[in-house]
């Protein structure tokens, strides 16, 4: 979790709205490699970020209604 609090951190240093973001730790529930070797280990050391968009955003661009 800490390396992805790190993350949030700098994103909203650059401006990105907090409310729109949110650290979670799988690494040690969810490896994507054998932690058995050093390689592994570090393919587990990821952060992953999903972009959430604004719904409504979205919908008005679909729908011509953006300023």
């Amino acid at each position: 979790v800490m390396r992805a609090t790190s993350i949030i951190r700098i994103l909203t240093e650059k401006g990105v709205t907090s409310s729109r973001i949110t650290a979670s730790g799988r690494g040690p529930f969810v490896p994507v490699a054998d932690n058995e070797t050093e390689e592994g280990r570090a393919k587990n050391r990821r952060t992953e970020i999903i972009l959430a968009p604004n719904m409504q955003e979205f919908f008005d661009i679909l729908n011509g209604t953006t300023e």
